[in-house]
């Protein structure tokens, strides 16, 4: 596609994903609490998220297809104007679809929402994927989209009516309302965050054209996999959370937030060392030169990577009246921010837009912190819990030094060894092919650099436990199967 389809692509699908997540309004993440809590009243629970979740996807829907402007007089594209109304056919679509994750978790069914969780994006890359590959038009796009939030509802309902059955029939007007009541303040909260998280896009979609508003969303690109890793962390230890905080158990949840952020930490801090180090090869790699200036926006957006090794949503969660003080921060940094941007609106450059959104977010974070470690009596007997994060980060560190020394002087030179490799043997001078092999040269030569220092250093500093390596011998004897021998008998009498 051209740079300017990209940029509409980019533009149409954080509209979606947006709509997708803030129009709920925290009622389908209420079921984490009236799962675990009201046994008996679990499928009047489930029916009103359904009810109200295809309610709202309908209204945004109606309004799309009344006032398709309304997306394009954001961007300024008239592109955006034509597809408002199937945008709008996708939100309604997503809105209903994207519970059956949410609903498999809060039902304490962690392997059946992990299969779910990889079904969807699996299905979604192979739906996207052909749709780019045979249209390659931004329409063929939301058309891919809107057949897989048809086969995941599909999956839906197939699943709620095994688990709940009957749940249709327990609409309670008066519990609906004490639902909503819980999940508003939690899903107003949710809507700051997202907001606060995103809305320096939409700053960037309004002052840029859609070709460099495609280069400033490359830069805001997530690594896969990575957000999904924390967000399932979140996602288990939230009914988890639920349960030790009604038995008041404030020191399993400590000991299971430290023993999370250790897990995350031994992922997040070397890909963050790595990626740092290597930013402006690996966006080259997967987007092309034609985006090289996203670079200098994904090193600076790379800086909330490491911040999510800080768990706060599933204890907040637990504690309404943290969720009261949270919505009152979140609504003050957001209010921050817009007025930072709106002030700049015109003069900020792209790493002007996202350092602010990165500084903003990065600022709550430290009081959503203190408000945890405050309402868990956090102390020093704790520090020694955080010992293994700690160690992550050096380990992280020294690994991304060596690999820098290695990577300034050598990149150029393998990258130009692998396009000429590209262009040998495959007879190619498409621009793609020529950069992702080129870049992964480099990126490969990197790694074995980077990964051995890394792993050696937690496996010396006590990172890797005894089951995780034994897990990995299991799997490694299954394709490298190794001769054990026997001891010798002594057989003389």
């Amino acid at each position: 596609m051209s740079q300017e389809a990209v940029g509409h692509y980019r533009e149409a699908f954080l509209v979606i994903m947006n709509a997708v997540i803030i129009l709920p309004l925290g009622l389908s993440m209420s079921a984490y609490y009236f799962l675990a809590r009201e046994t008996e009243r679990r499928g009047a629970a489930i029916l009103n998220i359904l009810l109200f979740n295809f309610v709202v996807g309908g209204l945004a829907c109606l309004f799309l297809f009344l006032y398709p402007e309304s997306i394009g007089n954001i961007f300024r594209s008239e592109e955006l104007t034509r597809l408002a109304p199937k945008i709008g056919i996708v939100i309604w679509i997503w809105i209903f679809a994207t519970f059956l994750e949410t609903v498999a978790i809060a039902n304490q069914e962690a392997r059946v929402a992990t299969v779910f969780i990889i079904l969807a994006q699996l299905s979604k890359t192979l739906l996207m994927g052909g749709a780019v590959l045979i249209f390659a038009t931004v329409e063929a796009f939301i058309w891919a989209a809107m057949i897989q939030g048809v086969i995941q509802t599909a999956v839906l309902i197939y699943y709620l009516r095994t688990r709940f059955p009957g749940f249709w029939r327990g609409f309670d007007w008066s519990f609906f309302r004490e639902q909503a009541t819980y999940a508003i303040p939690f899903g107003l909260t949710g809507i700051l965050w997202t907001a606060q998280h995103d809305v320096h896009s939409y700053f960037a979609g309004h002052s840029f054209s859609s070709a460099d508003f495609a280069i400033y969303a490359y830069g805001c690109f997530e690594v896969p996999l990575i957000a999904m890793l924390s967000e399932s962390v979140a996602s288990v230890l939230i009914p988890r959370m639920n349960e030790l905080h009604k038995e008041g158990n404030k020191e399993e949840m400590i000991r299971l937030t430290a023993r999370a952020m250790q897990k995350l930490a031994f992922v997040y801090f070397p890909i963050y060392a790595f990626l740092l180090v290597t930013s402006q090869t690996f966006i080259i790699t997967l987007f092309t030169e034609k985006y090289a200036a996203s670079a200098s926006v994904f090193a600076i957006n790379l800086t909330l990577l490491p911040l999510g090794v800080m768990i706060t949503d599933p204890i907040v969660r637990s504690y309404k009246e943290l969720g009261r003080f949270f919505l009152v921060t979140r609504i003050i940094v957001l209010a921050g921010v817009v007025a930072v941007l709106y002030i700049g609106l015109g003069s900020f450059s792209m790493t002007g837009i996202i350092s602010v959104a990165v500084g903003a977010i990065i600022l709550e974070k430290i009081i959503a912190e203190t408000m945890v470690v405050r309402k868990l009596g956090l102390g020093l007997r704790h520090l020694a819990m955080m010992k293994n994060v700690g160690k992550a980060a050096v380990i992280s560190l020294v690994a991304g030094v060596v690999t820098y020394l290695v990577y300034s002087n050598v990149h150029e030179y393998l990258r130009v060894v692998g396009q000429h490799f590209a262009e040998e043997t495959f007879h190619t001078s498409d621009l793609g092919a020529v950069n992702f092999v080129g870049g992964s040269l480099v990126l490969l030569i990197s790694g074995l650099v980077f990964a051995p220092i890394y792993l050696i250093g937690a496996n010396l500093w006590g990172l890797i436990e005894d089951s995780e390596r034994n897990a990995v011998r299991s799997i490694l004897r299954k394709f490298l199967p190794l001769r054990t021998v026997e001891p010798a008998t002594d057989t003389r009498g």
